[in-house]
């Protein structure tokens, strides 16, 4: 994912990347609000595997926010499939606010994956919930990028501050393919962040499981450590 309310769904590591948050803007009355982002990556990783083909990505994104909870936005990056897919454009809005003073949080939205030159784009369903340092995520297409027919991404996210500033990182996924001859993967992330002389700092590591890596491609879906820094303005 690849955008602010998506995080634990969609962009999972990036390596070596620098972020800036621009056009920042709120209204007097503090209802609506927009941000940007740009971001370079040596590596753009999601749910496992390189959609980079190891190399290197830049991407932004532009957000809207009402104070009800509704959220809109996009988010665009450099891909690299081996086809005429060069950009991946992702368009989405969702809604995400706590269940009464419960401590839990939930959001639930629409996403459209793009990819201009090809014709392989998809919409996805998502959901999730939050509570205290967890949160369980799901996100679900009729028709994904790999085949016709259905695809459920069910992920579980961990996220505790530790001392001195540093904070611990750590997400396990599914993916259920719903295609005759394909095991579905699983892959995993673990990381510690910290914020020095106004930069985030991040160290993560991330992996799939066999099956992960006989469907995307062993130097795609292997085990790697990602290290990012990001600056917000």
């Amino acid at each position: 994912m690849k955008m602010k309310k998506l995080s634990a769904l969609c962009l999972t590591a990036s390596t070596l990347m620098a972020t800036s948050s621009v056009m920042a803007w709120e209204s007097e009355d503090g209802q609506h609000s927009t941000s940007a982002s740009v971001a370079l990556t040596s590596d753009y990783v999601w749910r496992g595997y390189s959609q980079t083909d190891s190399k290197p990505a830049i991407s932004g994104s532009f957000d809207y926010g009402h104070s009800s909870g509704f959220y809109a936005g996009t988010w665009a990056s450099n891909v690299d499939y081996g086809d005429d897919a060069s950009i991946e454009i992702d368009i989405y809005a969702g809604y995400a606010s706590e269940i009464g003073n419960t401590g839990v949080g939930y959001d639930v939205g629409l996403l459209r994956y793009i990819y201009p030159g090809e014709d392989y784009g998809y919409n996805e369903a998502y959901a999730s919930l939050s509570y205290s340092f967890f949160s369980a995520n799901v996100a679900h297409t009729s028709n994904s990028s790999f085949h016709s027919d259905s695809a459920t991404y069910y992920s579980l996210g961990f996220d505790y501050d530790l001392p001195k500033g540093v904070a611990l990182s750590a997400g396990y996924g599914y993916y259920d393919y719903d295609m005759s001859g394909v095991d579905s993967p699983t892959d995993y992330r673990v990381g510690l962040s910290t914020e020095l002389v106004g930069f985030g700092l991040d160290l993560t590591y991330t992996d799939t499981d066999s099956d992960g890596e006989d469907l995307y491609g062993k130097s795609l879906a292997d085990g790697r450590l990602i290290f990012t820094i990001s600056k917000s303005l």
